[in-house]
């Protein structure tokens, strides 16, 4: 990691434009701190008091600790400048001049489809984004999210299972655990993928570092998939952000009564393009299908009434009883054989779904 780019955002009024304009008049971070006062203040942005905090700059205790940190963490930096940029973000007007890697990002990323939705997906919502994940990844195809709470987790989780990579955009600094209860994902997709973040170490994950992370989810996808999403739902940004990109934007189909959905039908009647199964992000990229498809599994007679009854949002053992009107023992013997057929998922409090 080139630490210098920790101690130049560290600069107070320090910012990615002036940090950019720097890099691109003196080429590195080390002729930057090199750089006399009148050389510095010829630079578009940069003013007399922050080339005096340039010049001045000494690196305190804290930055220290944080750079000994990411430093076993095996954190890097990539400069816009490098041949290991991403090459999807080089093509954008408002790419970031600095990222901080832990992984790595591979040539074959450039091949990537963001998938995003709220932090309180559905069932349904859960469902559809770690399918979507997984046959993606099973495709070849390097699935993007933010590591946010709720469908970004079941999207890294689902390439993560079908054994592809997958790349999670911080909205924080790379040292910062957001969301706490990620942590563990956050050390496996360093491992099958990367963890990137735009933000110094140590930036708080604050409101306003979200539609900044947004452009860089959308930057490094060709294809951006809103899965679930509200009428005000901060996905509906990274759309934005994608339209202006000129990458597609898909929208999974959403029930017209959920809360959740309010934003996906919203995109659906303004023209994203509906996604009703992984075959259509696939065309769009133009990656042949695969083969070895899960062969389709039989459903017996007195397992179809089941099956039907189910749907993707969970259902109580009691609910299906007294809906089909079988004896409960009998139920639960149904519902165990399809466990195991992969057709129906047990939930916590005896509460089942049917597999999408």
């Amino acid at each position: 990691m080139n630490e210098l780019f920790v101690d130049l955002y560290a600069a107070p009024r320090m910012n990615e434009t002036r940090l950019k304009n720097l890099l691109a008049r003196f080429g590195t971070p080390e002729c930057v701190f090199a750089a006399e006062l009148d050389e510095l203040v010829e630079v578009k942005g940069v003013d007399k008091e922050l080339a005096s905090a340039v010049r001045s700059y000494k690196r305190g205790e804290e930055t220290e600790r944080r750079i000994a940190a990411a430093r076993e963490l095996g954190v890097r930096t990539v400069c816009y400048t490098d041949e290991g940029f991403p090459g999807n973000l080089k093509q954008l007007a408002h790419m970031p001049p600095v990222l901080f890697v832990r992984g790595e990002v591979q040539p074959e990323d450039a091949t990537a489809a963001a998938v995003v939705g709220t932090r309180l997906p559905t069932h349904y919502g859960r469902q559809v984004a770690e399918k979507l994940g997984r046959e993606l990844a099973q495709h070849g195809v390097t699935v993007v999210s933010g590591l946010a709470r709720g469908v970004d987790t079941f999207a890294h989780k689902g390439a993560l299972d079908g054994g592809g990579r997958t790349l999670a955009v911080l909205g924080c600094g790379i040292d910062v655990h957001y969301p706490p209860e990620n942590r563990r994902l956050y050390d496996t997709i360093s491992a099958q993928g990367a963890i990137i973040s735009e933000f110094s170490l140590g930036v708080e994950p604050l409101a306003m570092n979200f539609p900044k992370r947004n452009r860089v989810v959308s930057g490094l996808s060709q294809v951006v998939v809103a899965v679930e999403a509200g009428e005000k739902s901060g996905v509906l940004n990274t759309v934005a952000w994608a339209a202006d990109q000129g990458r597609a934007v898909f929208a999974v189909p959403g029930n017209i009564t959920s809360q959740q959905s309010l934003g996906i039908n919203r995109l659906l009647k303004e023209g994203a393009k509906p996604m009703l199964s992984v075959d259509d992000i696939l065309r769009e990229l133009g990656v042949a299908k695969r083969a070895g498809e899960r062969a389709r599994v039989e459903v017996a007679a007195e397992e179809k009434p089941v099956m039907d009854f189910l749907t993707a949002e969970p259902a109580h053992v009691d609910e299906i009883c007294e809906g089909l009107g079988i004896p409960m023992a009998g139920l639960l013997s149904v519902l165990m054989q399809l466990e195991i057929k992969g057709l129906v998922r047990q939930l916590p409090g005896k509460y089942f779904v049917k597999e999408i």
